[in-house]
C-alpha cells in the first residue's frame, strides 16, 4: 500500500512556500526592476544565489541559522514551543530562500517588459500608485506571474538538499516526495521508488510544457 503523506505534506510545502514568495517576491521584484542604483546588482546576485550554491551549502548554513543555540532559533522557540530545525516551519522558512529567484526574476523580467508607458498613462489620468500598480501592471504581468508561480511551485516539489538538511527524515513532518525517493533507494525497495521517481518526472514535464504552451500562446505586448 502507498503511504500518501509524503505527497500530501510537499504539496502543502510547495503551496503555502508560494502563496509567501508572491507576498514577499513582488514588492522586490518591483525594486528590482525599478532600480538604477549601484545597489541594483548586489540586491540581484544575493536573490541569485539559490541558483548557483549547492543545496547541501545552503541547508547547512540554514541549519546553523535556524538552532535553538542561534539567535533566530531561539526567539521561534521562545514564541511557539518548538525548534525551527526539523520542523515543518523550518522547512517552510528554508524553501522560502531557495525558491526566491523563481519567483522573482520572471516577475522583474516582466515588471521591466512593460516600460514606462503604462504607468505614465495611469498617472496622467490621475491613477494612484497603487491603483495603477494593481489595474495596470498586474493584468499586463499576468504572463510572468503564472510562470512564476508555476516554477516557484514546482522547484520546492523537487527540494533535496536543502528540506534534508533543515528538515531531516521524520514521518508526517518533514518526510516529502524526495527524502521518501531517496529513503527507499537507501532501503532498495526499488519498486517504490520507481513509482515516486516516475510521478515526479510526469510532474516536471507537465509544468514545462505548462510555462512553454503559455509563454507561446500569450506573448507580451509592451506599450
Amino acid at each position: 500500500m502507498i503511504d500518501l503523506a509524503p505527497l500530501w505534506l510537499t504539496l502543502k510545502l510547495a503551496g503555502l512556500t508560494t502563496l509567501i514568495l508572491v507576498v514577499i517576491g513582488t514588492p522586490l521584484a518591483w525594486v528590482l526592476a525599478r532600480g538604477r542604483g549601484w545597489w541594483k546588482p548586489v540586491l540581484e546576485a544575493v536573490t541569485a544565489l539559490p541558483l548557483v550554491l549547492p543545496p547541501t551549502v545552503i541547508g547547512f548554513y540554514l541549519l546553523v541559522t535556524l538552532s535553538p543555540s542561534a539567535p533566530l532559533g531561539a526567539v521561534w522557540r521562545d514564541v511557539t514551543g518548538e525548534a525551527l530545525t526539523f520542523s515543518f516551519s523550518g522547512l517552510v522558512l528554508a524553501s522560502c530562500l531557495y525558491s526566491l529567484p523563481f519567483m522573482v526574476q520572471p516577475l522583474q523580467a516582466a515588471f521591466e517588459g512593460l516600460g514606462r508607458a503604462p504607468l505614465e498613462a495611469a498617472a496622467s489620468l490621475r491613477a494612484g500608485p497603487w491603483d495603477a500598480f494593481f489595474s495596470v501592471v498586474l493584468p499586463l504581468s499576468a504572463r510572468g506571474y503564472l510562470t512564476a508561480l508555476v516554477l516557484s511551485f514546482a522547484h520546492t516539489v523537487g527540494e533535496f538538499g536543502v528540506v534534508l538538511m533543515v528538515g531531516g527524515n521524520i514521518p508526517g513532518r518533514t518526510k516529502v516526495i524526495s527524502i521518501a525517493i531517496y529513503e527507499h533507494v537507501e532501503t532498495l525497495n526499488y519498486a517504490q521508488a520507481h513509482l515516486w521517481s516516475g510521478g515526479m518526472l510526469v510532474f516536471s514535464f507537465v509544468i514545462l510544457l505548462l510555462v512553454y504552451g503559455l509563454n507561446r500562446r500569450f506573448p507580451v505586448h509592451v506599450s
